[in-house]
């Protein structure tokens, strides 16, 4: 099966960066939008960027001007550079990619911890 794992995450002060990398593995053909989502305690899971194969990005309004998004497609990997890092970005950060193995679907990481000290 498809398995996707992020890494990179961690503690860090606020204005500090981080870096997350998530890699996709297993039976894959084709792979379209990847993207970064993040989900907070006590809320809704949120968008925080996408990238297309063709390498346009997206980005939420919380992050825009501080985080970039990017990929290495040789590789099925995605990254998550994070700049100016603020306790409001503590979340748990999931790994999606839309791709081709045996069916076209959505897969999604397990997620990786990310916590912003004041």
């Amino acid at each position: 099966q498809v398995q996707l794992v992020e890494s990179g995450g961690g503690l860090v002060q606020a204005g500090g960066s981080l870096r997350l990398s998530c890699a996709a593995s297993g039976r894959i053909f084709s792979v379209r939008t990847m993207a970064w989502y993040r989900q907070a305690p006590e809320k809704q899971r949120e968008l925080v960027a996408t990238i297309a194969s063709g390498g346009s990005t997206n980005y939420g309004d919380s992050v825009k001007g501080r985080f970039t998004i990017s990929r290495d497609s040789g590789k099925n990997m995605v990254f998550l550079q994070m700049n100016s890092l603020r306790p409001e970005d503590t979340a748990v950060y999931y790994c999606n990619a839309n791709l081709l193995s045996r069916v076209w679907g959505f897969y999604w990481g397990q997620g990786t911890q990310v916590t912003v000290s004041s």
